[in-house]
C-alpha cells in the first residue's frame, strides 16, 4: 500500500463515520502537577452551530485563573462560520490549541488550530476547501463574521497563503499536510 493512501485513510474512515451532528465540547478544569491550574477544552466530531455557545458556557462554569489554557483537537471540521467563532473564543481567552498523537484536525477544524496561542500538532492536520451548505454564508454575515479565511489567519498569526492552498484543494479531497507544511504555515 502507498504511503500517501495510509495517511489519507483516517480521514476517509472519519468523513463516512460523520453526522451532522454538533461537535462534542467539553470544558474541564484540574491541578496538574508540574504546571499547576489547568483548563482543557476538548473539541471533537463535527463543528455545526451551537458548538461556539456550548464552548462560551463551559468556560463560564470554569471561572478563575489557570496556568494554562488548552484546546484538544480532535475534529473532522464542519462549520466554517463557526470554527472561526470558536477560534476567535479560543484566542481571546487565551487558549493554547493541540492535536494529540491520536487527534485528527482536518476542514475547518484548522481555524481551531490557528486560533491558539501556542500551537502543537502530533496527530494529523489535512485541508481543503471549505464546503458552504446552503445558508451557511447568510448565517455567518448575520452573526457578523465574513467568510475571509486570509484576515483570519493572518489575525492568528498564521500564514495567509494557508487560505489560498486550502482554495486549491476540492472539498471531496484532503491534503494531510507534512512536517514542513505545519512550519511553512506557522501551525506547529
Amino acid at each position: 500500500m502507498s504511503r500517501s493512501f495510509l495517511r489519507a485513510a483516517p480521514f476517509c474512515l472519519a468523513a463516512l463515520i460523520s453526522t451532522s451532528a454538533l461537535a462534542k465540547v467539553e470544558v474541564e478544569s484540574g491541578e496538574q502537577k508540574p504546571l499547576g491550574h489547568v483548563l482543557v477544552a476538548k473539541i471533537s466530531e463535527d463543528i455545526a452551530p451551537g458548538d461556539y455557545d456550548a464552548l462560551l458556557k463551559g468556560l463560564r462554569a470554569h471561572p478563575g485563573k489557570f496556568a494554562r489554557r488548552i484546546a484538544l483537537l480532535d475534529s473532522i471540521g464542519g462549520s466554517t462560520a463557526e470554527a472561526m467563532r470558536i477560534g476567535r473564543l479560543l484566542r481571546e481567552t487565551g487558549f493554547e490549541t493541540l492535536v494529540p498523537s491520536t487527534g485528527v484536525c482536518q476542514g475547518s477544524c484548522v481555524y481551531l488550530l490557528a486560533a491558539g496561542r501556542k500551537r502543537m500538532v502530533k496527530g494529523h492536520v489535512a485541508i481543503h476547501r471549505p464546503h458552504f451548505p446552503a445558508g451557511e454564508s447568510a448565517q455567518a454575515s448575520r452573526a457578523g463574521m465574513p467568510y475571509n479565511a486570509a484576515d483570519y489567519l493572518s489575525s492568528m498569526g498564521v500564514s495567509p497563503s494557508l487560505a489560498s492552498d486550502m482554495q486549491a484543494i476540492e472539498p471531496q479531497r484532503m491534503k494531510v499536510l507534512t512536517p514542513q507544511e505545519l512550519a511553512r504555515y506557522r501551525l506547529n
